[in-house]
């Protein structure tokens, strides 16, 4: 599938920590929405249609979930990265 690309405006970093979750909710009636909630900012991930799921929405949860168990093993290889299990600074 190709994407259009066009240049990046604007960055957003939420870091993680303490208050930090990822939570899927299914839906019977419309589809999913993942929400990404960073304390007192919460981000909801949809389809693009709250009624229909399309090829490009399948494409990029896939994407996202591909993406998403990268940084899980990058953060797992940097947190066992030191002997008092603390983690290194990248």
């Amino acid at each position: 599938m190709a994407r259009r690309r066009t240049h990046r405006i604007s960055t957003i970093s939420l870091n993680t920590g303490r208050g930090a979750r990822a939570t899927n909710h299914p839906y019977p009636a419309r589809t999913p929405v993942l929400a990404l909630d960073f304390g007192a900012v919460s981000v909801l991930v949809t389809t693009s249609a709250g009624d229909l799921v399309t090829a490009a929405d399948v494409e990029f949860a896939r994407q996202l979930a591909h993406e998403a168990h990268q940084f899980a093993r990058s953060v797992e290889r940097s947190f066992h990265g030191l002997a008092d299990g603390k983690g290194i600074a990248a």
